[in-house]
């Protein structure tokens, strides 16, 4: 049986390792490994050997380790076709499918811009490996894409079965969930959830993997449309809004400030 376990890296930052048996030998699939020496000692600790690597997208924090892991363990790294990431052997763009046989996988590629330009997202088995575009009742930031781009990728991926399994690369949920509460405070969802991940993060443990439906009753950044959303950007920008596209730009804004 595969397991997929958060390898903490950084501050944040979440490795995400998809392991299992294979011939005998405990074997990994790992998502987005900036930081070499965690995952390493994961690895070494358990005796597991990593087969592919899976990234998202070029910033340091995701990829830093891949010359590390790949000079000790020659294996195969996707990565997104419109980034220059140094080590990738299999780029990868809007509909591609990435297999590992090892360990039966197989994962479906969405193009997914808005916080870098080429960003792209793994789907498959019921997870979506989202990187940093949807976080835990959040977003990335825009770094390089458009409001309009991460809009519009937010609205694909809520597209997906409300059970799918989202697993982002940071641990953010906790202040996320803070500024979701700024704008409807009287949504009992958030408090639950609120009040679930203190306690797990008080017993060290994430608040992750998310589902797409607990993200559709508390994310704000795919809440645009919900008129408590609307009304306290509007209070709080002191301005009528256009469309969804203009209230998501002023969210993004004001969390960027918050």
């Amino acid at each position: 049986m595969m397991q997929i376990t958060a390898i903490p890296t950084f501050r944040d930052n979440y490795v995400w390792a998809l392991h299992g048996e294979w011939s005998g030998t405990s074997v990994a699939v790992l998502v987005d490994p900036g930081e070499p020496g965690a995952i390493l000692s994961w690895l070494l600790a358990r005796k597991t050997r990593p087969i592919a690597i899976l990234v998202t997208h070029h910033h340091a924090d995701h990829v830093g380790a891949l010359e590390t892991l790949c000079q000790r363990w020659p294996m195969p790294v996707f990565a997104p076709r419109k980034e220059a990431i140094v080590g990738t052997t299999h780029a990868v763009a809007e509909g591609d499918e990435v297999l590992v046989p090892e360990l039966g996988l197989n994962f479906k590629v969405w193009e997914t811009p808005g916080h870098t330009r080429g960003h792209v997202c793994y789907l498959g088995h019921g997870n979506l490996f989202s990187g940093d575009t949807l976080f835990s009742c959040g977003c990335g930031r825009l770094f390089e894409g458009s409001a309009a781009h991460m809009h519009a990728s937010l609205q694909r991926l809520a597209t997906l079965p409300p059970e799918t399994r989202v697993y982002c690369a940071h641990e953010y949920t906790l202040p996320n969930i803070g500024f979701a509460r700024e704008l409807e405070a009287d949504n009992p969802a958030l408090e639950v959830r609120y009040q679930e991940a203190r306690a797990r993060r008080k017993a060290k443990q994430p608040t992750l993997p998310s589902s797409m439906a607990r993200e559709l009753a508390t994310n704000p950044f795919l809440r645009c449309h919900i008129p408590a959303v609307r009304a306290a950007l509007e209070a709080h920008f002191r301005r009528t809004l256009a469309d969804e596209t203009e209230a998501f730009a002023l969210l993004r804004q004001w969390k960027d400030v918050y």
